[in-house]
Formats: C-alpha cells, structure tokens, sequence
C-alpha cells in the first residue's frame, strides 16, 4: 500500500528540511518539497506535522540469540525478541555470537536471524565467535560467508581478553584474510569484527597485522573500544590508518575507567577524524560482566537495543546536532557492511524510517514500509512475544 508521508523534516542523515516521502513495495520512491510532485492514486496521506524523519539505526553487535553464559548455564540470557530492537529503532541488526560459542553456534544464529527476518526485520549475522578456531557452519569462514547468505563476516572474535582462545597473529591474518577474499568473491562486508578485552595488550594485534600484512584497514573492525579510556585513544590511532572502530552503547559509572558511548563519540569528532569510521553498536542481548582478578564473574547486566536512542539523545541534549552525529547509527554502518539501500533516506533505499518527536522520543518506527511502532505503541509482534520489547 502506497503512503505519502508529509511535512516531515528529514535528515538523510543530512538535513534535507521539510520535505514530502513517497512509500511504497518497502521502499522510498519519491523524496520531494513538493507534494504534487508524490501524488500517486490510493496513496494514504499521513501528515507528520514537521516531525523529524531520520534513517532507521543499524545495530552492527546483538547476540539476537542471547549472551553470557560465564558463569553456568541459568546465566545464559534468552534471544532478544522482535520488538526489543523495533521499540528502539533498530530496523536492521547485526547477530554475533560471544564467549558461549559451544552451547550456542552458527547454525543457532543463522536460525534466529531467519526468524527476525521472517518477522519484518532487516538481519544479518557474523560466522565464528570468541574463540579459535571459528565455530562455522560449513567448515569453513570463506565457505560460510560465500555461500551462506545472511552471513557477511566473522565475530566476534575476542582479543586481549581472558575468555579469548589467546590468538596469534599468524591465526589473527589467516582468518581476517579468509574474510576478506570471501567479502571480495560474495559482494559482501567480509570483515573480522573484533572483541576487545580489559588486557594490557589492547590492539597490539591490530596494529601487528596492519604493519606486517597487505590487507586493507577496512578488514579489521575493532568493537568495545571506550570500555576503558586508554583503549579508546588506541582504537582513535586505528581510525586514523583506516580501520572503522565501534562505540559500545553500554552503561558507564561516573568513577570507571571508560567511556560513555556519547562522551566517546563526541571526542571522536572533537578529534577531527575520518568522520565515516565510526559507529555505534548497543551489544543487545549481551552479558555485561564484571569479573574479579581470578576471572570469576561477581555480576552482570545486559544489554539493551534502546541504549542506541538513548545514546542519541543524550547527544542531542549535549547541544551536538542531529546530522552530525547521526551517520554513527545509520550511514556509517550500512557503508562498513554495504548496505547499499540501508542507512539513508533516497530513493529505492528500503523504507526504514524513525520519526522523533519534539523531545526526541520515537514516536512512529517504519520497518521495510511497514508501521512497526505507531504513536509509540508496538505494532507487530515477534512469534512469542507476550509484552512489548522487553528482555
């Protein structure tokens, strides 16, 4: 069914101003000032009132199939349901698995995309998890990448961390070039998404393997990177070569040694870095442990997909503006995963939308042409879901 979306300020994520949207088949097919210019026959006519429409957010690091585990099996939490990421915005999303990748594997993953898929959202996931060698489906990363449609690079691989199979660099490059090459053969991202640990290490790795191989900055995709502040100014060193690093969108206390995921983002374009290598990811679904010097797990929480419009909105209250700090969640993330009709309002891109309200509250949240949020109320409901977006 055909909608025309009017008198809607738009951020693409440029600022474009008012202007009028033509929707239809789950993409946009008009973008104009002129509402005339839009008419088509039967289209609804949905008035935004000067509303901000901004692209749906790309979350690139959920564990859709749940996190943890760390500290025996009641602490593996449950797979994210359908409306914890619509609620948030998120339209598409990103599945990688973590530390438990024996009780949970690929094909796990691969299943629960699907099932997003099948319920209306945009999803993908990782091959591989924390440890090497990769957990794969097929036997091989460049396999599962080439051949497996929804898989499009390999993660979270963990480094400098004590749940980590401690790799070394030579494993580190077969497996960053196995998804390389597979990236090149499929059209795909073919990238190696990297977890970061608390380790003295940091991103020597990192730094190893773009000193000593020929494969380009892109490959390497280091996640988590303001969960302490000195790792931050490494992963600011990394954008600088070319590598796009990724913002954690976790809770951060006033005394810790890290970043909040707005404070970091801000420094980053205080910096005057490379404006495009960067994005933000929430970790939905994840464990958020804190461990003692023995590795044994004292607590933990998990992570939500609303931490990303959280995260917004504390920038936005900050005084930063809404096109500069937009490409994190949107644009940047479809360019590092080629995305190429994800991340930005124009024509034949899929119509994923999110419209703010005056306070910066998701009001109406657009999945593939689809109203999956309405006046902030949940529309379309996940197979099993029985209360709206919650863990």
């Amino acid at each position: 069914m055909l909608k025309l979306l009017t008198n809607a300020h738009i951020f693409v994520p440029e600022d474009l101003g008012l202007q009028h949207v033509l929707v239809g088949g789950g993409r946009i097919l008009g973008i104009s000032d002129d509402k005339a210019m839009l008419a088509a026959a039967g289209a609804i006519e949905i008035d935004l009132g000067g509303c901000r429409i901004i692209p749906g957010f790309i979350d690139g690091h959920a564990h859709v199939t749940g996190g943890g585990g760390e500290a025996g099996f009641s602490t593996r939490v449950p797979p994210v349901p359908l409306g914890s990421f619509t609620t948030a915005g998120v339209t598409s999303v990103v599945g990688v698995l973590g530390t438990d990748d024996t009780t949970r594997d690929t094909r796990a993953l691969l299943a629960q995309t699907r099932a997003l898929r099948e319920e209306g959202l945009g999803a993908w996931c990782h091959t591989g998890g924390y440890h090497v060698p990769p957990v794969t489906f097929t036997g091989s990363v460049r396999d599962d990448i080439v051949f497996l449609d929804p898989v499009i690079g390999v993660g979270e691989l963990a480094i400098s961390d004590h749940r980590s199979s401690q790799p070394t660099l030579n494993e580190l490059l077969r497996i960053a070039s196995d998804a390389h090459v597979a990236g090149m053969i499929a059209g795909k991202a073919g990238i190696l998404h990297l977890h970061l640990g608390d380790g003295e290490r940091g991103m020597d790795l990192i730094r190893r393997a773009l000193d000593e191989s020929e494969l380009p900055a892109r490959v390497f995709n280091p996640t988590h990177v303001n969960r302490r502040k000195g790792l931050f100014d490494e992963a600011l060193e990394l954008a600088r070569r070319g590598c796009t690093i990724d913002i954690t969108a976790f809770p951060v206390a006033e005394d810790e040694d890290a970043w909040a995921a707005d404070v970091a983002l801000a420094k980053y374009i205080d910096a005057g870095l490379p404006a495009d290598k960067v994005t933000v990811s929430s970790d939905g679904g994840g464990c958020l442990p804190v461990f003692n010097d023995q590795g044994e797990m004292l607590q933990m929480d998990i992570g939500r997909p609303s931490s990303l419009i959280e995260t917004l909105q504390q920038l936005l209250s900050n005084g930063r503006s809404l096109q500069s700090v937009l490409p994190a969640f949107t644009s940047n993330v479809a360019d590092l995963l080629r995305f190429a009709d994800r991340g930005r309002i124009r024509n034949a891109a899929v119509a994923d939308l999110i419209v703010l309200d005056a306070d910066d509250r998701i009001r109406n949240v657009m999945v593939g042409g689809s109203w999956h949020v309405s006046d902030g109320e949940q529309k379309i409901f996940g197979q099993f879901e029985s209360r709206k977006g919650e863990l």
